[in-house]
Order: structure tokens, then C-alpha cells, then sequence
């Protein structure tokens, strides 16, 4: 079976500036995929050309089946990008927001409840206009909209920011469940000692290239588990 996400020397643009020069990843279904390294190393780039927002020229991108090169806005409705500022409407309330994005999704609506009562997001916030929440409970909103989704790739541009430790607890969760029901998982953070426990492989980026790979501790803990070493990627 394919990766669900296969890079190899790939050279994406924002602009006319190189954001990403030479990047190789591969990445299967069910993984989740760390990317660590400091502000302009290129972690937040990798995100948006993984969700086909970012003109790949040169190398070979393929993810989820869909070659960047030649069309690189198919692969968007499969994507859920959750950066720095949540897409969300400051107008409607913490559910009707999840709610719409379901339904712009092409997703059934039933599925807008359950995940609002998985991100604690009931009785008043759920009637709550998102203009008028905190910072941490607009993220639990973003977030119950990727739940509700569902999409096969989950791309999270430092997810815990604004979290409070119960819902980093939670967020861990849905990491781990979104990987186990076979979604892939990329999620850059500046906190290595967060999301390395979360992951199967952690890459570290500096200007626009992976500059170190090692293993997640969520592989080492499967490889315990099974008595089998897995290894990691070996990018040359």
C-alpha cells in the first residue's frame, strides 16, 4: 500500500520564496508524525503543502493518493488544517459552527453532537457565540470541528497552544484515536517533551529541510509492546 504521505526532495514555494527546499517524508495511514524545530525552520510550510496550499515545484509530493504537482487543490477535501487562527465565525455559536463546517464538508450533521460533547463543549459554551469565548475554547471548537470531519490527514500547527492541561490530556487522545481509526497525523509544536510521547516518528526542521529523524515514543511503546523494532524512515 501506498504512504499516505510521500515526499521526496520536494521544493514548495510561498511567493517566489523557497518555504520548504528538498523536504523528504513518507508517512503511512495510522502514523502520527511530529515535526519539531524553531520558528522559520519550515514546520508550519510542510503543514500547508501537505493540505495543497502551497505550489509544490519540484521533487515528488504525492498525499492521500494525490499528486501536488499536477493538482494540488483535490487533496484539500480530504485535509484538516488546524493553524494558528481557527477557521471559525465569530457570529454563530460553538455548534452551529461545527455544525456548518460539517455540512460544507459534505459530512452528515450527525456527527456535529457527538464531537461537541467530546471536546466538553455542552450547555452553555454549546449556545455560546465563539466571538465571546476564550482563546483555549475556540481551539475546543476548532478541534470538534476535526472531529466531526473526520478527515484522513490531520494537520495541527501547534495544537496545544491556549490548552489547559485537561484539554492537552484530551487532545492526546484524539490524536491517538484519529491514528488508531487510520487517519495520518502531522503536528508541529515548539514543546518536543508533548508531542514525542504522541508520535511514531519525529522529524526536526531547519531552513526548509529535515535536518534530524528519530523515533516517537508512541513506535517504541508499540515496538515494546509487540517485541518487534520498527525502525524509523531512513531519508538519505
Amino acid at each position: 500500500m501506498a504512504p499516505a504521505i510521500h515526499l521526496r526532495t520536494a521544493v514548495a514555494l510561498a511567493g517566489r520564496f523557497p518555504a520548504l527546499s528538498g523536504v523528504d517524508l513518507s508517512a503511512d495511514s495510522g502514523e502520527v508524525v511530529a515535526v519539531l524545530g524553531p520558528n522559520g525552520a519550515g514546520k508550519t510550510s510542510l503543514l500547508r503543502t501537505c493540505a495543497g496550499l502551497l505550489a509544490v515545484t519540484s521533487g515528488e509530493a504525492v498525499v492521500l493518493g494525490h499528486d501536488l504537482r499536477v493538482d494540488c487543490s483535490e487533496v484539500r477535501r480530504h485535509v484538516g488544517l488546524l493553524g494558528h487562527a481557527a477557521p471559525l465565525y465569530d457570529e454563530l455559536t460553538a455548534a452551529e459552527n461545527v455544525r456548518f463546517a460539517v455540512r460544507a464538508a459534505g459530512c452528515s450533521s450527525a456527527r456535529a453532537e457527538p464531537a461537541l460533547e467530546r471536546l466538553g463543549l455542552v450547555g452553555r459554551l454549546r449556545r455560546t457565540t465563539v466571538g465571546r469565548l476564550s482563546a483555549g475554547q475556540r481551539r475546543r471548537v476548532a478541534l470538534a470541528v476535526l472531529v466531526a470531519r473526520a478527515p484522513a490527514l490531520w494537520l495541527l500547527d501547534e495544537p496545544h497552544a491556549g490548552l489547559d492541561a485537561g484539554a492537552r490530556r484530551l487532545l492526546g487522545e484524539l490524536v491517538a484515536e484519529a491514528a488508531a481509526g487510520g487517519a495520518t497525523v502531522l503536528l508541529s509544536s515548539h514543546e518536543p517533551e508533548v508531542v514525542e510521547p504522541l508520535a511514531d516518528q519525529v522529524m526536526v526542521m531547519a531552513g526548509g529541510r529535515v535536518a534530524e529523524w528519530r523515533r516517537g515514543g508512541r513506535r517504541a511503546l508499540r515496538s515494546i509492546g509487540t517485541g518487534v523494532g520498527t525502525g524509523v524512515t531512513d531519508v538519505a
